[in-house]
Order: structure tokens, then C-alpha cells, then sequence
């Protein structure tokens, strides 16, 4: 039993510096996240995150008045330090611009009641719940303002095409950024949720993409961006939110960041708020030097272990075929055998909900082995893998929105 007022204020400081443990919530609804993991060195930040300000711009999809950020350190080896953290509305051009903020819409965000938390490594935390207009499809930014941090053990998602910005010392209420250093990557911050009776949403497992390899950045013109425009204005469909989980480089059993039947439960199954299920994930898988024939018989096992496991969850679950890949260094005439074995038993199978078909959406009428030349990205000489913006989205239009009607 606590009786002195210094034994209160040590339990209250000790509480502040735990990771909030109440994530599984039934009025929690994600509207924004990504799949963590560890930053490779090369996507490290370009200035030092220790005593400096992070200012990250996210896209939600379902709006609320009640949020919540989550914060990860699954990946680090050391403790995670957060001196201050605040959300507020983008203005002006936001990340595509100087990093600007509406000031008058900017909260401080606390952690049971304290400002500053400590992440322990290997752990995640949500934010208190705090009162903020959030319209569907807007953009808001999170400024966090760091103690210690590991410099080269950082949780973080490479593949956010959207622009974050880093300056020394504590800014988190700035309006704007000017002379941060900038760089196309999230860290530590992995989802934010929104308290609601109504809402749902859509989680996307994939690959890079789905993560939107060939996207514009700050554009938000990935696939599931652009299904997430469709959803909100569509009347029934318009409490559906989407949440990617999709990592540049991933494959169902490797890749880069954790594999697929690896982080199924966290990514997917542990999303709060989580109705749908959509798999997009096999080509890496299909175009490694290793495949046979028999990588499409395990990607057909796997699919039919995630479609169970989410379905037992109370998830509708939805598996997309694999776009063409003809004229990419993934082809050869066994990997497209490979692949026509997964489509074909994505588009017969009883296993799932119902079945996606992105191939259908975009291949060449006049050589199914490739996508149309319109929705080239010309990244490279030979990227005939990825999509620009144009077909990401005949990818999202050629969702039928009648499949996420409760």
C-alpha cells in the first residue's frame, strides 16, 4: 500500500514510462498504419533523431473525435526515450511542402498522463486518448520530439513515400519546418486509431506493391489509397477505412522485414477495428532463383492458413491474383506457370470470402504475360514488376465496394 506522497509520485513516474498494455479495444478502430520494421542502413535517418524533433505526415481513411497514436520499438536494441509529442492538422503543401501545420488544430499528446514516455525495446505503446476533429481522408501530422534513441536499431517503414522532416531540438508545435533535413521514410510511428461504434477496416497485406513502388511521393496514390477515396465516398461503404500493411521486398516465407506467415498476427490480426482482410503476396515468393512448381502449391497453404486464421478472427477475407510480370527480371516461363497455378486457385477456391482480380485489371489484351504498357513506372530499364499511379489505379477502381457492405 502506497502512503507517502513521495511513493505516489515514484509509482506515477514508473506508470508513465510503461507501454500502455489496453490495445485490443472493441471501440478502437485503425484508420491509419504500416508494418514495422527493422530500417536497413541505407534508410536510416539523415540527421540524428537523439534531442531532435521527427515530424511525420500521415493519410487517414475513416475520421473520428477521439484518437490515438501507436508508437513501436520492436526492433531496437536499447530503450526508446519520447520527451514530447504532438498531432495536429497539415496546412499549406504539408510534407510536400516545408512540413507546415494548421497551429490552431495541434494537441499534445500524453502517455498515462505524462508527456514523456519510455519505450522499452521490443515494445509498443499507445498514446491517451485525446479529442481531435479528424475528417475522413485528411492528412495529419505527428511531431515527436526524442531523448535517447538507438543511432542504427530503429523501427521504422522505409517505403512511406511521404516526406518527413528532422531538425534539432524540440519543435513539435512549429508551424513549420524550413530548414529540416528531409527524408521519405517513416520511424517508430506504426498506426492511429480512432474511437468509434461504427467504423471498420480493411487490412492489406503485401508486398512493394501494395507498399507503392512506383507511386508519387507525397501523392497518395497507392492502391489502397486510392481504394480508401472510393470507400469514404460511397454512402455504403463510407465507415470503412483501410489500413496497408503491404513492405517493399516482402514474400510470403522471406523478403525483406519479417516475412508474411511471420507477422500475420500482429500486422493483421492484431489491427484494432479489423472487418476485412485483403492478401496481395506471392510474386516475390514466385520470382526468387529458388522457385519451382512446388512454391505455388506452399503459397496456396499459406493463403489458405491466413484466410482461416482471419475468418476465425470474425474477418471477411479476400485474396487478389498476382499481376503479370512479363518483361521484369522475375520472368521466365516456369515463374509464369507458377503464377497462373496461384490465380488459377485464387479464382476457384471456396477458401476465401471472394477473390480480387488484379491480373484481370491490368494485363496486356494482347499478351496476358504483361501488364499494359500505359501503366509502365519506366523506374528502370526492365521494371515491368511495379505500376505508376495510372495503374494503381485500375487496380483500386477494379474493387467491387459491395464486398465490404456489413
Amino acid at each position: 500500500m502506497f502512503t507517502t506522497k513521495s511513493q505516489i509520485v515514484a509509482l506515477l513516474a514508473a506508470l508513465a514510462c510503461l507501454p500502455n498494455v489496453f490495445a485490443v479495444d472493441a471501440n478502437w478502430v485503425a484508420t491509419w498504419g504500416c508494418a514495422p520494421q527493422l530500417t536497413e542502413s541505407g534508410n536510416l535517418p539523415p540527421a540524428p533523431l537523439a534531442d531532435s524533433t521527427l515530424r511525420q505526415f500521415v493519410r487517414t481513411s475513416v475520421g473520428g473525435n477521439n484518437i490515438r497514436v501507436r508508437l513501436a520499438n520492436i526492433f531496437g536494441t536499447n530503450a526508446v526515450t519520447i520527451r514530447a509529442a504532438n498531432i495536429a492538422r497539415a496546412a499549406g503543401k504539408g510534407s510536400a511542402g516545408s512540413g507546415e501545420i494548421n497551429p490552431a488544430t495541434d494537441k499534445a499528446l500524453t502517455f498515462h498522463g505524462a508527456a514523456e514516455v519510455v519505450i522499452p525495446k521490443g515494445e509498443t505503446v499507445f498514446s491517451d486518448a485525446v479529442d481531435f476533429d479528424l475528417s475522413p481522408l485528411a492528412t495529419v501530422a505527428v511531431s515527436i520530439y526524442f531523448g535517447d534513441i538507438s543511432a542504427t536499431t530503429i523501427t521504422g517503414h522505409p517505403g512511406s513515400r511521404t516526406t518527413s522532416f528532422i531538425i534539432a531540438s524540440n519543435y513539435v508545435s512549429a508551424t513549420s519546418f524550413p530548414d529540416a533535413k528531409k527524408t521519405a521514410h517513416w520511424y517508430l510511428l506504426t498506426g492511429l486509431e480512432v474511437q468509434s461504434d461504427a467504423a471498420k477496416s480493411i487490412v492489406v497485406l503485401g508486398d512493394s506493391l501494395t507498399d507503392g513502388r512506383g507511386s508519387t511521393t507525397d501523392g497518395n496514390n497507392r492502391w489502397p489509397d486510392i481504394l480508401a477515396q472510393r470507400l469514404a465516398t460511397n454512402a455504403a461503404t463510407a465507415g470503412v477505412g483501410v489500413v496497408n500493411v503491404g513492405i517493399g521486398g516482402n514474400a510470403i516465407f522471406g523478403g525483406l522485414g519479417p516475412a508474411a506467415v511471420k507477422r500475420f498476427k500482429r500486422d493483421v490480426l492484431e489491427q484494432n477495428g479489423a472487418r476485412y482482410f485483403i492478401c496481395f503476396e506471392g510474386v516475390n515468393d514466385i520470382g526468387s532463383g529458388s522457385s519451382s512448381l512446388a512454391t505455388a502449391t506452399k503459397l496456396v497453404n499459406a493463403y489458405v492458413g491466413f484466410a482461416n486464421q482471419a475468418k476465425a478472427h470474425g474477418l471477411r477475407a479476400y485474396g487478389a491474383t498476382i499481376t503479370p510480370f512479363g518483361g521484369s527480371g522475375y520472368y521466365s516461363e516456369l515463374h509464369e506457370q507458377e503464377r497462373q497455378l496461384v490465380n488459377a486457385w485464387l479464382r476457384t477456391n471456396t477458401v476465401f470470402d471472394g477473390v480480387i482480380d488484379f491480373d484481370a485489371a491490368v494485363r496486356d489484351p494482347a499478351d496476358s504475360k504483361k501488364f499494359k504498357a500505359e501503366y509502365y513506372p519506366g523506374l528502370n530499364a526492365n521494371d515491368w514488376l511495379h505500376l505508376n499511379p495510372a495503374g494503381y489505379r485500375a487496380m483500386a477502381v477494379a474493387i467491387d465496394l459491395n464486398l465490404f457492405v456489413p
